[in-house]
C-alpha cells in the first residue's frame, strides 16, 4: 500500500529511494467507517489525505445546509486547503461516504523536509499547483457553464460518483437545486 502511494506521489515530482524512505516516518494509515469523519468540522487540517480504497465527500455548511464541494475517489487526494496552510480549525469536512482506508501524510513532513530537500520542495510545489488548478477549475466552470454541461462534464470524468451519493450531494456540487438537477437529466 504505501509503495504504490510513493509511486503515485511520483507523478509530482521525482523522489529517490532516500527521500521516500524520509517520508514514510510522516505516513499513517487509517481505516474510517462509512458516515465517519476524515476530516471533522473545525478540525486543523494536518494531513494531506490519498483515498487508497474508498470514497469520501468534502462539504461545508451554509446556513444550516450541507454545500459539496468536491469528491474523492480511490487514489485521489484532498485536504482542506486554507486550514492546512494557516494551521486554522476548517469550515470543510470530509467525510467517507464508503468504508475507506486513507494514507495521511502529516503536514509537518512536508514543511519540516522542504527546507532540506529538494524532491520534498518540488513534491509540495508539485501537490499545491495541482490542487490550485483543480480549484480554478471548478470555480471557472460554476461561473462560466451551464447546469447541464457541469452535469454532463461529471458524467464524463466522474461517472462513479453517480452511483455513490445522492442526487441531493451531486446537485449541491453542480451548485443548482435539485428540481434543477432532475430536469437535466430527464432530458439526457
Amino acid at each position: 500500500m504505501i509503495p504504490q502511494f510513493l509511486k503515485r506521489l511520483q507523478e509530482f515530482s521525482p523522489l529517490s529511494e532516500a527521500t521516500q524512505a524520509e517520508l514514510q516516518q510522516y505516513l499513517s494509515v487509517v481505516e474510517i467507517p462509512k458516515g465517519e469523519f476524515i476530516l471533522k468540522h473545525h478540525e486543523v487540517c494536518r494531513y494531506i489525505f490519498y483515498i487508497e480504497k474508498g470514497f469520501a465527500r468534502q462539504y461545508y455548511f451554509r446556513d444550516g445546509k450541507e454545500i459539496t464541494e468536491w469528491f474523492a475517489g480511490t487514489h485521489e487526494f484532498c485536504f482542506s486547503i486554507s486550514s492546512y496552510f494557516d494551521a486554522t480549525p476548517s469550515n470543510l469536512l470530509i467525510e467517507a461516504v464508503e468504508e475507506s482506508t486513507v494514507i495521511r501524510l502529516h503536514r509537518d513532513g512536508i514543511l519540516q523536509l522542504s527546507k532540506t530537500n529538494p524532491e520534498i520542495a518540488q513534491l509540495a510545489l508539485g501537490m499545491f499547483a495541482r490542487s490550485l488548478k483543480f480549484s480554478q477549475l471548478r470555480t471557472e466552470s460554476i461561473l462560466f457553464q451551464s447546469a447541464r454541461d457541469r452535469y454532463l462534464h461529471l458524467l464524463e470524468t466522474k461517472p462513479y460518483v453517480i452511483q455513490k451519493v445522492s442526487l441531493a450531494h451531486i446537485a449541491s456540487f453542480l451548485g443548482i437545486s435539485q428540481e434543477t438537477l432532475s430536469r437535466i437529466r430527464a432530458k439526457i
